[in-house]
């Protein structure tokens, strides 16, 4: 018997598509996330704004001051802290650790407010406040100083905070109520600043080019 007829039938060739290689293909453009600074800075600003109508004595009737609670839970606390949880997603620490931040200071505000200074000692109040807010102008302070990179606006903004706050707790501290209002006229300021800044960059973002400058 011939070998020939044992060999193997020749093999069929078979044409595989070409499978395109992923490695060459067009990434996907990534979802264009929102800018969240507009918000945070709003937040911000609005909530500082009506306690420190409060602080400077614009408006006397202390009794009207709860208002200020519900803006220091959702607005100033919850809305700031969301900000700054997708500041984190887009990768900006400055942004994610003064949103965050400032958002849980308002929120604990509110708590120490309606639960705490309840159960403090009359006479003693003053001191716990004082140390809260030295506390927080500890953490401005060091805030500013990152925010000599940024832009005149930013650069105000944080040093005119750190003032407010160091200016409120030295009030509480010393009892001296000049100290207080001039915290509470430095609040209003730097809502405004806030304000501004979070105008500037919402506009910018609206209508694709600079309206508003922030040095």
């Amino acid at each position: 018997m011939p070998s020939s007829t044992l060999a193997a039938p020749a093999a069929t060739p078979v044409t595989v598509p070409d499978v395109p290689d992923a490695a060459a293909a067009p990434a996907a453009a990534a979802p264009r996330l929102a800018n969240p600074g507009p918000l945070g800075l709003a937040a911000f600003a609005l909530t500082t704004f009506v306690l420190s109508l409060f602080n400077s004595g614009l408006v006397a009737n202390a009794a009207l001051s709860a208002v200020v609670l519900p803006l220091a839970l959702f607005y100033g606390g919850l809305a700031q802290f969301v900000a700054g949880v997708l500041e984190f997603r887009r990768g900006n620490t400055f942004g994610t650790t003064a949103f965050v931040s400032y958002g849980a200071f308002w929120m604990s505000f509110a708590g120490y407010v309606k639960f705490v200074v309840p159960t403090l000692p009359a006479d003693q109040a003053h001191v716990a406040t004082g140390w809260f807010l030295l506390a927080w102008f500890v953490f401005t302070a060091y805030m500013a100083v990152a925010a000599l990179r940024l832009d005149l606006a930013h650069r105000a903004l944080f040093t005119v905070l750190a003032l407010t706050f160091l200016f409120l707790a030295l009030g509480d501290l010393a009892q001296v109520t000049a100290l207080g209002r001039a915290g509470g006229f430095l609040g209003l300021l730097c809502a405004g600043i806030a304000w501004y800044v979070s105008f500037a960059v919402v506009a910018e973002e609206t209508w694709g080019r600079r309206v508003l400058p922030l040095g």
